[in-house]
Formats: structure tokens, sequence, C-alpha cells
């Protein structure tokens, strides 16, 4: 019963952030990952447009023009399909700023800048990622593997949802450690505080990747091909699109919100340390 109490704080946690949100009027936190989302796809699709004016002269020349295609190509599919999670990534900096700006709200809490304790979190982030990396794919990779031996089609396979709940948990982790890097936990006492809380840390992750993951279409805000046939569904598409283009740039935002609530919430982040033993 304890972890379903755990669950249900880290789930009310959004509703907190939502309200924080609008109480503290700071809806302008989502331009940032909705611009650079935007200009993630657009660059994607630059790429994807542009092509290399070269003279073919010989079998050379046509091997690294393939082979440049090919890079182009790839890059270009890698920002248009997934600018949601590279979005993420390179918001790292202002998700951490957020989550101290939200626990000083909630605290008073002031974290002056220390260039020592800096380079220390880059390090310790930089650790933890890539462990957590590591251990989220090599989950995903066993799955796959005992999926492919039973199912032809391996996503058909009730068993390959599994990966969502390890997303789910992992991406829950991300947000959650912003709180314990400021508090100078070490990655293993993080690791273990997750362990413990892992059904909190799970909602958290849970609510994220839903919104995250929802089918939003950037390439539908900008396609007006079809107008002249069908206005009124183009008009339908641009509407449904654009607002799942919203939702999908306030997930970091109210997930990094929602985590120093939830951590405030069961731990107190007034006090300099979170005892958790």
């Amino acid at each position: 019963m304890k972890h379903w109490n755990y669950f249900i704080i880290g789930l009310k946690s959004y509703v907190k952030a939502a309200e924080y949100i609008v109480k503290n009027k700071v809806y302008w936190y989502a331009l940032f990952p909705a611009v650079l989302m935007l200009g993630i796809y657009k660059f994607g699709d630059f790429l994807l447009q542009h092509r290399f004016e070269v003279e073919l002269k010989t079998l050379n020349d046509i091997i690294w023009y393939q082979v440049l295609l090919l890079l182009e190509l790839s890059i270009a599919i890698l920002f248009m399909q997934f600018s949601k999670y590279l979005v993420v990534t390179i918001l790292s900096p202002l998700l951490s700023y957020i989550s101290v700006k939200t626990e000083f709200t909630l605290t008073g809490n002031k974290y002056p800048f220390n260039r020592q304790e800096f380079i220390w979190q880059i390090r310790r982030g930089i650790i933890l990622v890539v462990r957590n990396i590591f251990w989220q794919y090599s989950i995903f990779l066993l799955i796959f593997l005992i999926c492919s031996f039973f199912w032809d089609d391996v996503e058909a396979s009730p068993l390959f949802y599994l990966t969502y709940l390890v997303g789910f948990y992992y991406y829950g982790f991300s947000f959650l450690d912003y709180i314990n890097e400021r508090k100078k936990m070490s990655i293993y006492s993080s690791i273990s505080l997750m362990k413990k809380y892992a059904a909190m840390t799970f909602s958290i992750g849970m609510i994220y990747s839903l919104l995250i993951l929802l089918p939003v279409d950037l390439g539908a805000l900008f396609d007006w091909s079809t107008f002249s046939i069908d206005p009124i569904g183009k008009i339908e598409e641009f509407i449904a699109h654009l607002i799942l283009w919203v939702c999908a740039s306030f997930a970091p935002i109210l997930a990094t919100i929602a985590s120093t609530i939830c951590m405030h919430d069961v731990f107190d982040l007034k006090k300099e340390t979170i005892d958790f033993d």
C-alpha cells in the first residue's frame, strides 16, 4: 500500500504543477521547448529537401555522393522524427533552472553559483546519463530478443510494452535527479533512493512519457497542399496537431515542476539533505 501511496503522490504532483504554472504565470517556459522543437523539425526538413550539386565523373564521385546523401538523409530523419527527445536533452540547463526556481518558491532555498560544484554536477550528470542509457537499452534489447523468439512481429508482443514501463522509470529518474544533484547526493545514493521510491519515480515518468509521446506531426502545421481539396479536414488536422504540439511542449516543464513538488511533499526540501533510510 505504501508504494501505491507514493505512486498517487507522483500523479497528484502534476495537478499541483499545472496549478503552479497558472498561479505563477510561467506559461512562457513552454515557449523554449516549443520553439526548439519547431526549429529542430525545420532544420531536419531543410536537410531532407537539400540536394547535393556535384559532378559525378568517376566511380569514386558516385560512391562519395551516395555516402553523403545517406548521411544527410539519416540526420534529417533523426531531427524530424526524434525532435521531441532532442529537445529534452538540449534543454537540460533550462530544466535544472526551472527546478531551482520551483524549489525556491516552495521553500525559499537558494543555491548560489559555485564553480567547483558546477563542474562536479556536470561530471556527475554525464556519468548518470551514460549509466541510465546503458541499463535502459540493455533491458530493451533483452525484451526485444525474447519477443523475437516467440512473435514474428515484435511490437505486436504484449511483452514489448514492458519497454515503455522501463522508459517511465528512467524518465522519472532523470527529472527527480535534478533535486538529488542539488542536495549533493552521490550517484549511488540517488540510485538507491529511486529504487526505494520506484513507484513515485514511475508515476513521474509515466505522465511525462504519455505527453511527450503524443503523435504530433509538425509537418501537418506547414503542409497545406490538401486545403483546396478538403479545407475543413485540413483545418481540423491543423488544430489537432497544434494542440498536441502545445501539450508536448509543456511535457518537460510540467515534469520538472511536478518532480520538485513531489520531492518536497515526500522529503521536505527545506532540509539541507534528503534522508530516505
